[in-house]
């Protein structure tokens, strides 16, 4: 098939062009740098939200990224030791997808923003590797909000770190809009297990949406009032959502969205179509349900 007609992409746009010209050979060596990324972030989102949702279950509370990393240290260590590995795979996944432009976005305006975006969000995913490896040699970190102050003592600081919360909430509206349209359709191969668990994939992206939406809000108000312990991850928007009515029930519903988030990434282990290693074996999800519609 086709790679244009894989993507359902338009025939006539700059992105099916550049996909055209390409030798799909040339980039395979790429496939297992994607499969070993997702599967590490899969692992870290499994982890945090199954941990959170026992912890409720047991009459407990929800907790961040930072937080579980810490309880694992001990017997646990196996596992601090994959999400350390898994996160430097995904760090390094989205680096030469940026670098190669794997998704072919190309070199205007729109196509440089996206793959810079890969490129921060690789870092933060390292981050949280960090964090792994820290809780695993028993060295302590200041995390998020650690960050988020030292950043307030710069010449400009609040003004830095209310612009990188403003862009971390415009990346929630990225992950709405992304679950919302099932965008996440066109790289993702077509069969009778993925087209299932639809509602699944695009839950667990409305979910991440909701995260990091929270997460930037909390970072911008921090550098309104001048407070880093206002700003954090994903352990400080569990903190803010239990303060809301029914919060316990919300901190629940999300984690179990979370949940649907590492099955995304899992999913996207196995099954996702890197568009510049497309071998026309099969087409994708949009384009299945887009000939349906038809």
């Amino acid at each position: 098939m086709d790679i244009t007609q894989a993507l359902a992409l338009d025939g006539t746009s700059d992105r099916a062009k550049r996909l055209r010209e390409v030798n799909p050979d040339e980039y395979r060596w790429a496939v297992p740098f994607m499969r070993a990324g997702y599967a590490g972030r899969a692992l870290v989102y499994l982890v945090v939200s199954g941990f959170s949702l026992w912890s409720i279950a047991q009459g407990g509370q929800a907790e961040g990224t930072k937080g579980v990393m810490e309880q694992l240290t001990g017997s646990g260590w196996p596992v601090l030791v994959l999400i350390a590995l898994g996160m430097a795979a995904y760090a390094l996944w989205r680096l030469i997808d940026s670098i190669a432009d794997l998704e072919a976005y190309g070199t205007d305006a729109k196509g440089l923003i996206a793959r810079t975006g890969m490129i921060v969000t690789g870092l933060v995913h390292l981050g949280i590797g960090f964090l792994a490896l820290s809780a695993l040699i028993g060295s302590s970190s200041g995390g998020s909000d650690g960050l988020v102050a030292s950043l307030m003592q710069m010449p400009g600081g609040r003004w830095i770190v209310g612009i990188a919360g403003a862009l971390t909430a415009c990346a929630s509206i990225y992950y709405f809009r992304k679950g919302l349209k099932e965008d996440y359709r066109s790289n993702l191969k077509a069969n009778a297990f993925t087209a299932r668990a639809n509602i699944v994939l695009k839950c667990g992206v409305l979910a991440q949406g909701a995260v990091v939406g929270i997460i930037g809000g909390l970072i911008v108000y921090a550098a309104l009032q001048a407070d880093s312990s206002q700003a954090g991850g994903m352990g400080q928007a569990f903190e803010w959502l239990r303060g809301q009515a029914f919060g316990r029930v919300l901190v629940a519903v999300l984690c179990v969205g979370l949940v649907g988030f590492a099955f995304f990434c899992a999913v996207n282990a196995v099954y996702r179509i890197v568009p510049k290693a497309y071998d026309g074996a099969g087409e994708t999800l949009a384009a299945k349900f887009k000939s349906a519609i038809n």
